[in-house]
């Protein structure tokens, strides 16, 4: 056994770490406005889709750090869906788009994770059907909208009659429109029901946050290449998608054009690099948390009536709670005298 040592009084202990502060709301909102700043569009003038990179990672320097601050967003954003939900006022919409395999639904799927799936709603949209091609663009997705107090995601939108329609100009043609209608203003026309669309469901009291993942070329072909190579996404590959880089120039200047021509600062959009999905994932998780933090949701404060009946109910239970011990108590009592009646016997 050791003795101890009495410590030299010329030797000074190292100095303990100081615990890190808990930071506030303001500086962590502050923090994510700088995350997402260079990827949030409210104003379309001069927006050039060459200026976001597709691998840009904003400073996080390593998937393990992104995944720390996606778990602490996904747990925010839970805590923020059930004031959404109890306050029944907002309504949140959030639009999904990208080329294909940028990572859409993994990106919903990870953000989404914590949110409870009695408020929130996910609707895809693919080719319209002959039900839906008897209606204006707007129809299918309008009956789709979330209520008050739920979140609701489209993966894929209406925006799909400004990019894939406008890229193979044959659907438009397929399309029940006069063809008075189909002019060379089509898709200007387009841009501006949409835009005059979504200011109204703002008037409402809806929240819209739009999230364009910008992936490269060459992520998009190295993620075909994994489900052409792995049985267990073989499922996900279609040669259609293969076929559909032929028009990669002009599927980015459709998705150029319309977010020059849609971008608001009622309904944003984010264009989010999407070559690693761990750094997409954050800032899909960050731009939704931001918003609904900025709704400043409280829960519902109950009015007298309500209280009173609140202590009603607690007076209640506490008297059957009462009543319940006092049978306890008398059962107890009645084996006495028995127990006493034997021994005096």
């Amino acid at each position: 056994m050791s003795t101890p040592v009495d410590p030299d009084p010329d030797v000074k202990e190292p100095a303990s770490e100081p615990k890190p502060k808990r930071r506030g709301r303001k500086e962590r909102l502050k923090d994510i406005e700088k995350l997402l700043e260079p990827y949030r569009v409210t104003d379309g003038k001069g927006f050039r889709l060459s200026d976001i990179d597709p691998r840009s990672t904003r400073g996080v320097k390593s998937k393990e750090e992104a995944t720390r601050y996606l778990a602490e967003g996904v747990r925010r954003l839970a805590q923020d869906q059930d004031k959404l939900y109890a306050q029944d006022q907002w309504g949140v919409l959030l639009l999904f788009q990208a080329m294909d395999a940028a990572g859409k639904d993994g990106a919903i799927r990870h953000v989404m994770s914590g949110v409870n799936p009695q408020g929130c709603q996910v609707y895809s949209f693919k080719a319209p059907s002959s039900e839906e091609m008897d209606h204006d663009f707007l129809w299918r997705t309008s009956k789709s909208l979330p209520e008050r107090g739920r979140i609701g995601i489209f993966n894929r939108s209406y925006y799909e009659e400004v990019l894939v329609v406008r890229v193979h100009d044959q659907i438009l043609r397929s399309q029940k429109l006069p063809r008075k209608l189909i002019s060379k203003r089509i898709w200007e026309q387009r841009y501006e029901d949409i835009a005059a669309f979504e200011r109204y469901l703002a008037r409402q009291g809806y929240l819209i946050l739009k999230f364009f993942l910008h992936v490269s070329k060459k992520a998009q072909k190295e993620r075909f290449l994994e489900r052409l190579d792995r049985s267990d996404k073989n499922w996900k590959f279609s040669l259609a998608d293969a076929r559909e880089r032929g028009y990669w120039g002009r599927y980015m200047k459709a998705y150029e054009d319309l977010i020059r021509a849609t971008a608001a600062p009622h309904a944003p959009w984010y264009v989010v690099p999407a070559d690693r999905k761990w750094f997409s994932r954050l800032v899909v998780a960050a731009a939704i948390y931001h918003g609904i933090e900025e709704l400043d949701l409280k829960y519902p404060k109950v009015d007298e009536a309500k209280k009173r009946e609140l202590q009603q109910a607690r007076a209640a239970l506490d008297g059957a709670g009462e009543k319940k011990k006092g049978k306890g108590k008398g059962k107890k009592k009645d084996k006495e005298p028995e127990s006493g009646g034997a021994d005096g016997a």
